[in-house]
C-alpha cells in the first residue's frame, strides 16, 4: 500500500455553479476556469478580466509606500552631492536581484554607488555592525538596504552614530521595535496605505526604482520577476503583473549573464515559464550564497561583458552542482538517521551530523519533511561542540512556537511557523528533541493527519484535452496564492511503468482509460515502480498538466504531485496446490470441506484460528484479523454467507480445488449406458477394492465413475453393502438429475465458473459485494 502524502480536497470545478457559468458566459472563458477563479475569490466580470489581462495600469503608485518620498529624496540628495551610496543586500536570489535592480537604477542616474552582499557564514543575515563600520571607513555616506534592514537595529544605530543615514527597503516581518533608520520603505508598515502588502524584496526595490525614475522601469522587470518567484511571495495583484511582464522580457533577455546562466541550465528562452525561474534560475543564484560569497551573482546579473558573463555563469553552474552533490550526500545520511530505531517512532526529528555544510541544511530539512511528514531540524556539529542548522515544518505544527519557549537551550534562534534557524550546544540536542516531542503533543500534531491539498477536480483521462490545457494556461503565472490547478485521476489504469534518471529514482508511466492515454512523471518516486506494476488498477494519481516539448513536438504530460495505491481488501491467490508458506500467517482460515480441514489443521500456526463452515452461525471476527478462504465451496452462497457474517477487512482467496469438475464435465449418456448395462449383468462387484479395474474395463475416468455410482445408488438403481455393489432388478424409473449428488455436481460446476474460471477483476468484484 502506498499512502497519499496529502489529503485531497476535491473542489469539483468540472461541475461549475450557476454563478461561475454566468461569469464564464460574460467573459468568454471556460466554465472550469471560471469556477477555479470563483473559488479563489475572483468573482466579477471586472475582476476576472483584470486577472486574465495583467497590465501596467494595475501597478500601484510607489509614493503610497511608507517613507517612499522621504527615502527617494535622500537618495537623490546623495546623487546630487556625489556621496558614496552602498546598497546593502542579501545572499539569496531575492537579495541579489534586489541589489541588481537598485545598482543599475542608481548607476543610470549617475550615482556614485557600490554594493555589499553579506556573507552567510561570517556576516549573517541583515545589517552587520562590523560590516557597516568597515564600509563607512571605506567611504560610504548613505546605506540603502534591500531585502533586509527592519531587524538591523544595532547596525543602524551604529551608522547613525557615525553620521551615516540608512534607507531601509524591506518586506520581511516587522519586529516590535523598528530601527532608527532615516526611512523605512515597507509594504506592510503599520498605518501605511499601500494597497498590496505581498511584495518581495525585489518588488520593493522595483517600486523604489519606479519612484526614482518617475516611470515604470521596464528594463529591470526580468530581475523583479526572478526575485518575486524565488521568494515564494503571493503571485497575485502587483506581483502577478511583475512576473507576467518579467517573463516576457526574460524570453528575449539581452543580459549576457542571464543568457549564459539559462544556457547552462538547459533553459530555452522561448519555452521559459515561472517554473524555469523556480527550478532553474533561482536555485543557481542561491547556490552561490549557500556555499560561499554571493557577490558574483550581482555581477553576473548586471555585467555587459559577454566573456565575463560566460565565466561567471560557469562558476555559478559549478557551485550549483556542488550544492546538489552536498544536498544528495547529506540527505541520504539524514534520511537513514530519520528511519533508525532512535528516530523512526518520534513525532518530530532532530537529525545531526559532523562536517555537514551549513548552507544546505535547510534544503535537507525540507527533503526529510517531504519524505517523513515530520517537523525536522537538521544540525551540523562542529569541533567546538556547537550545533547549528535549520528546521522545516508542516502546516499542523508551528515550529517557531514550539522552540520559542526553549530559548534557554539555544544560543541563537529565529524564524517563523514553517522554518527556523538556530544554534545550540550539541549536548542540549537530546533535551531539545524531547521538548519538541512534547510540543507535538501540545499542538496535537499526530491528530492532524496529512496536509490538505486543494484539487480542482477528479477527471477521466479523456477530459484532459489540449483545449482545456490552453484555458488553464490563462491563469499563469502560477505560484503562491495562485497555484497551478491540480487534477486527480482515480479510475485510470497505470501502464508502461518504468524508472528513469541516472539512479532510477524517478517514475514515468502512462494513464490509460477508455481508449485515451496521458503520459505522467513523478520525481523521487522510482521506489514505487514494482508495487504500481503489480496493481495497475488500484492507483489514484494527482498532478498538474503541463506542455511537454520533445524534438519540437508538443504533448500533454501530468507532473505528479501525489499518488496512492489502495490495497484491495481482496487478494486473488487461487491455487491448485497448497504449500506450507500459505499457512504461516496469523489470521482466521475458513474451510468448506471437513476432509481438507482435517488434512491441514495441524499445519496452521498457533496464532491462527480454523473454522469449518457448515451453514451454522460463525463466531465474530476481530476487525483487523485477516481472513483466508482455503478451499472452494460447493456453492457461491456458502462463501457469501461467510463474508457477510465475518465482514473481514482483508481477504485472501486460495479457493483450492485439486481437480476441476468443470473440466471433467458431466458423464455422457453413453457412459451412463455402459454402467447401467454392466450392473444389470454383474453381481457382487467389490467396488471397494476393484474400482480402478472397473474404471479401466468401462473406459470411464475413475473420478467420474465414483460420481456415477453415487448417482445410481441415490436413484435406487444399485445397492452397496460393505463395498459390494449389486444391480437392482426392475428399478423404479427415475431421472438422474433428481439425485442429490447430480444436483450438487451442477452447483459445484457453476461455483467453479463463478469463482475459479473468472478473471481476477471479476473475482475481486464478486467478493467485494458481501463486504459492502
Amino acid at each position: 500500500m502506498i499512502a497519499a502524502q496529502y489529503q485531497w480536497n476535491i473542489k469539483n470545478v468540472d461541475q461549475p455553479s450557476a454563478e461561475a457559468q454566468q461569469v464564464a458566459h460574460t467573459t468568454g472563458i471556460s466554465p472550469i476556469v471560471a469556477q477555479i477563479l470563483w473559488n479563489r475569490g475572483v468573482r466579477t466580470e471586472e475582476a476576472v478580466t483584470a486577472f486574465l489581462n495583467p497590465g501596467p495600469e494595475q501597478l500601484h503608485d510607489p509614493s503610497l509606500l511608507h517613507d517612499m518620498d522621504k527615502g527617494v529624496a535622500r537618495i537623490e540628495e546623495a546623487i546630487g552631492a556625489d556621496q558614496q551610496i552602498t546598497i546593502y543586500g542579501d545572499y539569496d536570489a531575492d537579495g541579489v536581484t534586489s541589489t541588481s535592480i537598485l545598482y543599475e537604477t542608481l548607476n543610470e542616474m549617475g550615482a556614485k554607488v557600490n554594493y555589499y552582499i553579506p556573507n552567510r557564514f561570517s556576516d549573517g543575515y541583515g545589517p552587520n555592525v562590523t560590516a557597516f563600520q568597515k564600509l563607512i571607513a571605506a567611504g560610504t555616506q548613505l546605506f540603502v538596504t534591500v531585502d533586509n534592514g527592519v531587524s538591523g537595529n544595532e547596525a543602524i544605530t551604529a551608522a547613525n552614530a557615525a553620521g551615516v543615514d540608512v534607507v531601509v527597503t524591506d518586506h520581511h516581518e516587522l519586529p516590535q521595535e523598528l530601527p532608527a533608520a532615516y526611512a523605512i520603505i515597507h509594504p506592510r508598515y503599520p498605518g501605511a496605505e499601500y494597497p498590496f502588502g505581498g511584495l518581495s524584496g525585489a518588488g520593493v526595490a522595483f517600486k523604489v526604482a519606479q519612484a526614482l525614475r518617475e516611470e515604470i522601469p521596464q528594463d529591470v522587470l526580468d530581475l523583479a520577476a526572478i526575485g518575486t518567484v524565488a521568494d515564494l511571495v503571493p503571485l497575485v495583484d502587483e506581483n502577478r503583473v511583475l512576473v507576467y511582464f518579467g517573463l516576457q522580457l526574460l524570453k528575449q533577455d539581452e543580459r549576457p549573464g542571464l543568457r549564459s546562466l539559462m544556457a547552462g541550465a538547459g533553459i530555452k528562452p522561448g519555452e521559459l515559464t515561472e517554473q524555469s525561474i523556480g527550478f532553474g534560475i533561482a536555485p543557481r543564484l542561491n547556490a552561490l550564497g549557500r556555499l560561499d560569497d554571493a557577490s558574483p551573482a550581482v555581477e553576473l546579473l548586471t555585467t555587459v561583458d559577454d566573456s565575463r558573463a560566460t565565466e561567471l555563469a560557469q562558476q555559478t553552474e559549478q557551485k550549483n552542482r556542488q550544492r546538489q552533490e552536498l544536498v544528495q550526500q547529506i540527505s541520504t545520511a539524514a534520511l537513514t538517521q530519520a528511519m533508525d530505531d532512535q528516530h523512526k517512532d518520534r513525532p518530530t526529528l532532530i537529525i545531526s551530523g559532523r562536517n555537514w555544510h551549513e548552507g544546505v541544511l535547510g534544503i535537507v530539512a525540507s527533503k526529510v519533511v517531504e519524505a517523513t511528514g515530520k517537523p525536522t531540524l537538521v544540525m551540523n556539529i562542529d569541533g567546538d561542540g556547537r550545533a547549528k542548522g535549520s528546521g522545516r515544518s508542516v502546516d499542523a505544527f508551528n515550529l517557531f512556537t514550539a522552540l520559542d519557549g526553549h530559548r534557554d537551550l539555544m544560543t541563537a534562534f529565529g524564524g517563523h511557523h514553517m522554518a527556523v534557524g538556530l544554534t545550540a550546544p550539541a549536548d542540549q540536542l537530546d533535551v531539545l528533541a524531547t521538548a519538541m516531542d512534547q510540543e507535538a503533543i501540545a499542538q496535537k500534531l499526530t491528530e492532524s493527519g496529512p496536509n490538505e491539498l486543494p484539487v480542482a477536480a477528479s477527471l477521466k483521462v479523456g477530459a484532459m484535452t489540449t483545449k482545456l490545457y490552453q484555458e488553464l494556461v490563462k491563469l499563469a503565472p502560477f505560484g503562491t496564492d495562485n497555484v497551478q490547478p491540480l487534477f486527480a485521476f482515480e479510475t485510470a489504469t497505470m501502464a508502461q511503468v518504468k524508472t528513469i534518471g541516472q539512479d532510477h529514482s524517478h517514475l514515468k508511466f502512462q494513464l490509460q482509460e477508455d481508449g485515451h492515454s496521458l503520459n505522467a512523471i513523478q520525481f523521487g518516486a522510482g521506489k514505487f515502480a514494482s508495487q504500481l506494476t503489480a496493481a495497475p488498477n488500484q492507483v489514484a494519481v494527482l498532478g498538474a498538466i503541463e506542455d511537454n516539448v520533445w524534438q519540437g513536438r508538443h504533448s500533454l504530460q501530468l507532473m505528479v504531485k501525489d499518488l496512492r495505491l489502495v490495497e484491495e481488501p481482496v487478494t486473488d491467490a487461487r491455487t491448485v496446490q497448497l504449500h506450507q508458506a500459505m499457512f504461516s500467517q496469523p489470521g482466521t482460515y475458513v474451510f468448506f470441506h471437513q476432509k481438507i480441514y482435517q488434512q491441514l489443521v495441524q499445519q496452521l500456526p498457533v496464532t491462527a484460528t480454523a473454522l469449518v463452515y457448515d451453514g451454522a452461525a460463525l463466531p465474530p471476527l476481530h476487525a483487523e484479523t485477516p481472513l483466508f478462504i482455503v478451499d472452494c465451496p460447493d456453492t457461491t452462497g456458502d462463501l457469501t454467507a461467510v463474508l457477510q457474517q465475518l465482514q473481514p477487512q482483508k481477504v485472501t482467496a486460495y479457493l483450492y480445488k485439486k481437480e476441476s469438475l468443470s473440466q471433467l464435465g458431466m458423464p455422457t449418456r453413453a457412459q451412463y449406458a455402459k454402467l447401467f448395462k454392466f450392473v444389470a449383468t454383474h453381481q457382487q462387484v467389490d467396488v471397494g477394492h476393484q474400482l480402478t479395474q472397473l474404471a479401466t474395463f468401462l473406459q470411464i475416468p475413475r473420478t467420474q465413475l465414483v460420481f456415477m455410482i453415487q448417482v445410481f445408488f441415490e436413484c435406487g438403481f444399485i445397492t452397496i453393502a460393505r463395498g459390494v455393489m449389486n444391480g437392482v432388478a426392475h428399478p423404479e424409473r427415475k431421472e438422474l438429475s433428481t439425485a442429490p449428488s447430480y444436483q450438487l455436481r451442477q452447483q459445484q460446476m457453476q461455483t467453479e465458473q463463478d469463482l475459479l474460471f473468472c478473471s481476477s477483476a471479476e473475482l475481486i468484484q464478486r467478493l467485494h459485494a458481501p463486504l459492502n
